[in-house]
């Protein structure tokens, strides 16, 4: 039987990052992915895929230059589904091949199968032809991801009722799109197809969408997607869809409304992969969500040699938190020391436009009865969004009004996932509104827009020579 200091289960981003970081101390490593490839939900279906599709979208679609040539601008007059999945080949192609180097780099050990557990030290893994081996690890890490929730009710068929893992398959763009659930997935895909002027129409039963997220952005956000004739059917639910003889789908809400429409896309959420590993061997239990409970700190579960990471332990299910999850857990695995991560991380949300937070939002300030400051700059102040033709954009700074300290930074624009970062930095670093008002950003830039917000807040708040 083949023994191993660590195995992973799954290669997303927690699985390679902790699998890495463990070989690097110089254990023996092994990955178990059941995939075709490695690279996980994140490469496959998930991060990556949706990330390059809209990239395509607004390259092929000409979306970035219509501020200047109108919205009916196009670079590509016929864009086709295999336009779309020829950039994403390439992309996928490329990630697998710098993972796969990776892990030959590092000597971590890889191969495909299903795994589940015997005993809480003792995996055995099914292969494709059929073959079951079994390994031992002194510590166990599961990093399998989720999968989407497919309830009983939606009649999926894969060409016009879709979850999200099958929509980067279809085979025609489609002319309309309802797209049912207003979470980051459901958001995300359906701002690309409305940049590919499809008809869109976001149905979710909750009255209103990313509540994490600043109410301001949001407000900001849900105008520009009207603007553009989305339609936000929020509040209703879809009770009952049924695919006609004519090949469209048709949606009867709760409010007695009815849709027809090319395609349905089912984004409602999505579950933990944990139904295949046989947890009930080791004594462990997912939610009903198939979610793992670990500890915060370390990300062990309740066995003790049973470690967790990555979207199966829930929010913020981030490509980027899940890598310093998985790290932190090999860490703690070995025995190794694990620092504690920065307390602020931004959060990305793909959308079209894009949005970009970290740190504290306005209403989480008056909860927590901060007395506080804004500043907001909007991009078309800047000579760089003058420039690349924007209308819109907006930068949101929230002060402490006691230590002038930065506390929340808040993004909806072009490049806002880029933007972002110097927001974080300046959070992590207890930075103040002083450094946005005395610093220099190169001209002309997006960046600048952190100038105009810090003035904006600092001529509210005064100079800090005047209060001393």
């Amino acid at each position: 039987m083949l023994q191993y200091d660590l195995v992973v289960v799954g290669s997303g981003p927690a699985g390679r990052r902790g699998a890495i970081q463990a070989a690097k101390l110089g254990k023996k490593v092994l990955v178990i992915e059941q995939g075709k490839r490695v690279g996980g939900v994140s490469v496959h279906t998930g991060t990556i895929p949706s990330k390059t599709l809209r990239e395509t979208a607004l390259n092929l679609s000409g979306w970035r230059e219509r501020g200047f040539y109108g919205r009916s601008y196009r670079v590509k007059e016929e864009i086709s589904a295999d336009d779309l999945r020829r950039r994403l080949l390439i992309t996928l192609n490329h990630e697998v091949e710098v993972l796969e180097h990776q892990f030959a780099r590092n000597r971590v050990q890889h191969i495909r199968g299903k795994a589940s557990f015997i005993d809480a030290s003792t995996l055995q893994v099914i292969k494709d032809d059929g073959e079951i081996t079994q390994v031992t690890a002194a510590s166990v890490l599961l990093a399998v991801g989720t999968k989407p929730f497919r309830p009983d009710y939606i009649p999926f068929d894969g060409k016009t009722v879709l979850d999200s893992d099958e929509l980067l398959d279809i085979q025609e763009l489609p002319r309309s799109m309802v797209v049912i659930g207003a979470g980051v997935i459901g958001i995300e895909y359906a701002t690309i197809f409305s940049a590919l002027d499809t008809a869109v129409t976001v149905i979710d039963p909750k009255a209103t969408m990313l509540d994490f997220i600043d109410k301001e952005i949001i407000e900001d956000f849900t105008y520009q997607l009207r603007d553009r004739n989305m339609k936000l059917l929020l509040g209703q639910k879809a009770d009952k869809v049924e695919t006609l003889d004519n090949g469209k789908v048709e949606l009867t809400l709760d409010s007695g409304r009815r849709l027809t429409t090319d395609m349905v896309l089912f984004a409602a959420g999505r579950m933990g992969a944990t139904d295949a590993l046989n947890l009930s061997a080791i004594g462990l239990e997912a939610d009903s969500r198939g979610r793992l409970k670990v500890n915060p700190e370390t990300f062990q579960t309740s066995v003790a040699n049973v470690y967790a990471a990555g979207d199966v332990v829930g929010f913020p299910s981030l490509a980027s938190t899940s890598m310093e999850q998985g790290r932190i857990a090999a860490r703690v695995a070995i025995g190794a020391v694990a620092k504690e991560p920065p307390k602020y991380f931004p959060y990305g949300i793909y959308a079209v436009p894009e949005i970009s937070t970290c740190g504290l939002t306005e209403e989480e300030m008056k909860e927590r009865g901060i007395p506080y400051e804004c500043g907001i700059a909007r991009f078309r102040e800047t000579s760089r969004g003058h420039i690349m033709g924007l209308d819109t954009g907006l930068l949101k700074l929230i002060f402490s009004l006691k230590t002038r300290r930065l506390l929340g930074v808040h993004i909806v624009g072009e490049g806002a996932t880029e933007l972002v970062h110097i927001g974080q930095a300046v959070l992590n670093l207890k930075g103040t509104v002083e450094y946005f008002v005395e610093n220099t950003f190169n001209y002309p830039t997006l960046a600048e827009a952190y100038k105009i917000a810090g003035l904006d807040a600092w001529n509210r708040m005064g100079d800090i020579k005047s209060e001393l």
